[in-house]
């Protein structure tokens, strides 16, 4: 497999009909918004995606969802003493976690436990692949929903049961939603991220939201529309990123106030000079 040599940029188009794309624990999981009302999704809450995506395909991956463990380690500290607990030297230690764990030699990882076992290793390694948090094209309707949950399972009398519990369910109406990133060349060739490894990125991208549906966002109601692919013809781009993600240019068309689905907008995109993207369509 050969190291990346050419600089990437991406930019993906992501619609959210009626679901709750990021909840925010610090306002009752209502979905994520600025003080202007646009809706915003956290670059961490976009890499988990991602990761999940990679273990799908059959990657191995460091940063494991609790119920996606496929290694049996219930801990982060756990999985890096297992497999890398003999090795003392940093850069040998950051070495073979970047050619153990997918995630590691594309977005990066600080080692540092307090177990024994890990012999006070405390290594970080810088990945290539950057991404934006995704911020809504327009500012976005968040809805609430009051709702029963009927978690007691307890009798209050005999052939009684306990009471449900109200709860409130929070969505947003509809929102384009737009993902930016980029692949730095230099720091992949300390990782070792391949070009292999930019094409399986790119396949997780595309099909960000096969297996995540959950009861905040069904079946359906979360899909990439576009994913704009840019290769450089070297390793430091011919454009910045901010340039090249300025590019796609996505607007309202005529009429519409209030945008209810990816056909309200117009989308269009920029010609740079010496560059072509790579459009890909979602699944």
């Amino acid at each position: 497999m050969s190291v990346l040599k050419n600089k990437i940029d991406f930019v993906a188009l992501i619609s959210v009909t009626m679901a709750n794309p990021n909840g925010d624990p610090l306002n009752g999981n209502s979905p994520r918004t600025d003080y202007d009302g646009y809706g915003e999704m956290s670059d961490v809450c976009i890499k988990r995606k991602i990761r999940n995506r990679m273990q799908d395909l059959g990657e191995r991956i460091f940063v494991q969802s609790e119920d996606r463990s496929d290694d049996g380690c219930g801990s982060l500290s756990e999985r890096a003493v297992k497999t890398l607990a003999n090795i003392k030297d940093g850069e040998e230690y950051a070495k073979k976690a970047c050619e153990t764990w997918l995630d590691v030699r594309s977005f990066g990882q600080v080692f540092a436990f307090k177990d024994k076992a890990a012999k006070g290793v405390s290594v970080g390694v810088r990945g290539p692949v950057s991404i934006h948090q995704a911020v809504s094209v327009d500012s976005v309707r968040i809805e609430d929903m009051q709702i029963t949950k009927s978690v007691s399972g307890e009798k209050k009398k005999e052939g009684v049961k306990g009471s449900d519990t109200m709860g409130m369910k929070h969505f947003v109406r509809f929102g384009l939603y737009v993902v930016k990133g980029a692949i730095n060349v230099q720091l992949a060739e300390k990782t070792g991220f391949t070009e292999e490894d930019a094409e399986l990125l790119k396949e997780c991208i595309r099909t960000l939201f096969v297996n995540d549906a959950s009861s905040a966002r069904p079946e359906g109601s979360m899909e990439v529309h576009k994913l704009y692919w840019w290769k450089h013809e070297n390793k430091i781009g011919q454009y910045s990123s901010a340039k090249v993600h300025r590019s796609v240019q996505v607007s309202l068309k005529e009429g519409v106030e209030v945008p209810s689905s990816v056909d309200d907008y117009t989308i269009s995109l920029e010609k740079l000079e010496g560059m072509e993207p790579e459009v890909i369509d979602g699944i």
